[in-house]
Parts: C-alpha cells; structure tokens; sequence
C-alpha cells in the first residue's frame, strides 16, 4: 500500500482544476500540495483515530464556519450528540473526495453525517459535473460508513440578487435531490430561508453574501433540526 507520502507527490501533478469526481488535494501556489491545509486533514484524521464520533459534518467554508459565526449556536444545538466538524473552507468536491479516501473517516461510524458541498465548483464545473461529484462523495460515504445516514443538503444561494449563479445551484440540487432514498440518504434544501421576500439576500445573513453570520447559522440549525433529529432517532 502506497503511503500518503508517495500518493501526494503522485497527486502533486494535478492543478486545482481536476474534475470534479476525482479525489484530489488542495494545491498550493507551486502546484504542490497546500501545507496547511493537510495539516488540517491530518488534525481530522487523528480525531477519527479517537473514535466516539456520533454527529459528523462534512463540507467548505460554510461549514467550517460553524467553528467562527457559528460557534455558539453549534455548541447550543449540537454538542450533545457528539459531534465533530470536518469542514474547511474553500473545498470543492474533488477535495472531500480526498479527504474521505485518506482517512478522515476511518475510525469513526456517525448516526448521521450532515453533507453540504459544491458551492466552490461553481466555476470551474458544470451543473452535471458537480452533481456528479457530490454523488461520488455520497458513494463514498455510503461505502466507507455503510450504518451511517446522510443528510444531503442543497447547496445554499449566494450572490446578492438572483443571478446566474444561483440558477446553476439550483439545477445542481435538483439532480442530487434525486439521490435521497427515504432511508439512508435524505435530501434537504432550505435556501429559501436564508432570502427576503424579494429574493435578495441580507447582509445581516451573508455579509458577503456567501458566509453566514451567527443569525445565518442559527436559520441552518433551526431549518434542520426536524429532520436531524428523526434521522438519529432512527425515522
């Protein structure tokens, strides 16, 4: 078996542009693989090695951000089940592809693991291409955690005004809408709650109108909890 090492300096001839569906990491500006950020992957990976992960949540930078505008409401809704946050910020599919094929979840069996990725593929893929890799990661998870649930969100809008771009988000979750089974994968797309009735989006929500803010995190949570809590209850 090939170690990480020689699979990163394999991986190394990739640019950040891989596709899609193929596990690749994050490079940096030498076309080698970015040091912080497999530092980060490590530091995931050895809280997998300590096991007793019952809530897991995977994705970029809106779900790392549970550990910054997010910290109080993750602590006040989700410390009870045992979670862990495996989010960082500026990941595309290929890169949780990655992460999920070199360790991240050996270890550990969740309940439930909350999915929400794609957002960062947005320009580089098209609609199919990025269905396809959050399908890939699906799989994967499927494969890797056969006795955990997954609840697959859509991917949350951006952008200040209805553009383009949250067109291209909405097609892609209407594909992956179609991977929820009614038993081990539910999908979930709340994104019209984080808009106003014009369907702009508010500063007090998304100050740059993709990050949330604390009021932001708290409308996730809020949004999710049924579902969560009948997915762990085992509903």
């Amino acid at each position: 078996m090939k170690s990480l090492a020689a699979v990163l300096v394999v991986l190394a001839a990739f640019s950040q542009d891989v596709e899609a569906t193929k596990p690749a990491p994050r490079m940096d500006k030498e076309g080698k693989p970015d040091a912080k950020w497999i530092g980060r992957h490590e530091g995931f990976v050895e809280i997998a090695k300590k096991g007793g992960v019952d809530f897991l949540l995977m994705g970029d930078s809106i779900t790392d951000g549970w550990r910054g505008g997010g910290k109080k409401v993750y602590a006040a809704s989700f410390d009870e089940l045992k979670p862990a946050n495996f989010g960082i910020g500026g990941d595309r599919t290929q890169h949780v592809l990655w992460r999920l094929e070199n360790g991240e979840i050996d270890g550990i069996k969740p309940k439930v693991t909350v999915l929400m990725i794609g957002t960062n593929n947005v320009r580089a893929n098209t609609v199919d291409e990025i269905a396809a890799g959050i399908t890939a990661i699906v799989k994967t998870l499927q494969s890797k955690l056969p006795e955990t649930k997954i609840l697959l969100l859509g991917v949350f809008p951006r952008s200040k005004d209805p553009d383009a771009t949250r067109e291209r988000l909405a097609a892609i979750n209407k594909k992956i809408a179609r991977l929820d089974d009614g038993k081990t994968v539910k999908f979930l797309d709340f994104g019209v709650k984080f808009l106003e009735d014009d369907g702009t989006i508010s500063r007090e929500i998304m100050p740059d109108y993709l990050h949330l803010t604390r009021k932001g995190y708290r409308i996730w949570a809020d949004a999710m909890e049924p579902t969560l809590w009948e997915m762990l209850e085992g509903k």
